[in-house]
């Protein structure tokens, strides 16, 4: 029973790699896949409206569902859905996602970040740490952390400094849907920064009130992104996603040369 049990995994194994085997081949790997790491105080949901306008241009998606528990667990997550890709990646990385990409994205078949409201720390440096001569953005004063170290935000935050530009029962949502993260992951380091040896693209997010738009504006500069401002909020990818895929989409064709 046992071995038959082990020869069943193996053919079911066997078929996934001939599926992807005859995906890849019939695309060419003419477009690389997009891989999507939400921020902190969301999830998933966080890009449905953006994964549908990628689709429609027969781009596969892959949405990161992050447990935001540490740093190295979510770059594991993002790893494990790189590796279920056929061929070459975009990563795209929301807010704390910015953080993740930026390690996960040393993985060989990415070839491409596109980071949106997002932090972009350097070698050796923690998120925390990129906000220092920034007098802090008006949102991260409303963060509630529990008694188990994990930062939330109330809904009324959300509504007024996460995501002011969405419609109020959206933001409600939101509120509900979101992801709490375990509060010292912002003080983990990135290892080696994925931006330093790929191309890079930044949406600044003109309105931000969860981080300064002054200091997205450095980081893009400092990693050397093609940058697109947009006057949203911290999410631009749930007020302007139209906008937002376009940057992903320019992301993508570029990364087909």
């Amino acid at each position: 029973m046992l071995n038959r049990s082990v020869v069943a995994l193996a053919l079911g194994a066997l078929s996934l790699a001939a599926s992807h085997a005859v995906y890849a081949a019939g695309n060419g790997h003419s477009k690389p896949s997009v891989v999507i790491v939400h921020g902190a105080f969301a999830d998933g949901s966080d890009w449905a409206r953006v994964i549908p306008l990628l689709q429609a241009k027969g781009i596969q998606v892959q949405a990161v569902q992050n447990g935001l528990n540490s740093l190295a667990d979510d770059v594991a997550a993002t790893r494990r859905a790189i590796n279920n890709q056929p061929g070459k990646v975009v990563l795209v990385g929301h807010s704390w996602g910015g953080t993740v990409i930026t390690e996960a994205g040393n993985h060989d078949k990415v070839v491409g970040l596109v980071y949106v409201a997002a932090f972009a720390p350097k070698a050796g440096q923690s998120t925390e740490e990129l906000g220092k001569g920034y007098a802090p953005a008006p949102g991260i004063s409303r963060l509630v952390v529990d008694a188990e170290g994990y930062a939330t935000l109330p809904p009324d935050a959300i509504a007024n400094d996460f995501a002011q530009d969405v419609p109020r029962a959206q933001a409600r949502v939101m509120a509900a849907t979101q992801g709490p993260i375990q509060a010292k992951a912002f003080g983990e380091k990135v290892g080696a920064a994925a931006w330093s040896t790929r191309p890079s693209w930044y949406i600044v997010s003109e309105k931000d009130r969860m981080i300064p738009p002054e200091l997205e504006r450095a980081m893009a500069k400092t990693i050397g992104a093609k940058v697109t401002s947009l006057p949203t909020s911290h999410v631009p990818q749930q007020s302007r996603p139209a906008e937002v895929a376009k940057v992903i989409l320019d992301a993508v064709q570029a990364s087909r040369k």
